[in-house]
């Protein structure tokens, strides 16, 4: 997996389109597709803010999970990540895009929009 393919995942992850996360981490949005498709690689001040937005920089470098303390999580968290590592990759599209409108239809703050 490529730099852009992570950066791709990472955008998705925390729930914010192409234009968004351009527009917050100062670039605009040819360069941001620059650098999800590979042409272009982000440079550090890009990379600075993308992890003030909670990104996982780590990850898009090397592609190297950061650990995640397992303290940090909720029981209810774990065990719907645990549900969702079940889920076959096919599926779990699926499955996004159905929590993103419940999500929507409950009114709930932040964008779960995938490019």
């Amino acid at each position: 997996m490529t730099i852009g393919e992570r950066l791709k995942e990472e955008r998705q992850r925390i729930g914010v389109n192409q234009t968004v996360l351009a527009e917050k981490c100062g670039v605009t949005k040819n360069t941001q597709l620059a650098y999800e498709k590979g042409d272009r690689n982000p440079d550090t001040a890009y990379l600075a803010q993308a992890a003030s937005l909670g990104l996982d920089i780590l990850y898009l470098v090397t592609g190297e999970r950061k650990p995640v303390p397992a303290d940090s999580i909720s029981a209810e968290v774990a065990q719907f990540l645990k549900v969702y590592q079940r889920v076959k990759e096919a599926d779990r599209e699926v499955l996004f895009r159905m929590v993103s409108a419940f999500a929507d239809a409950a009114g709930i703050e932040g964008k779960t929009e995938r490019d």
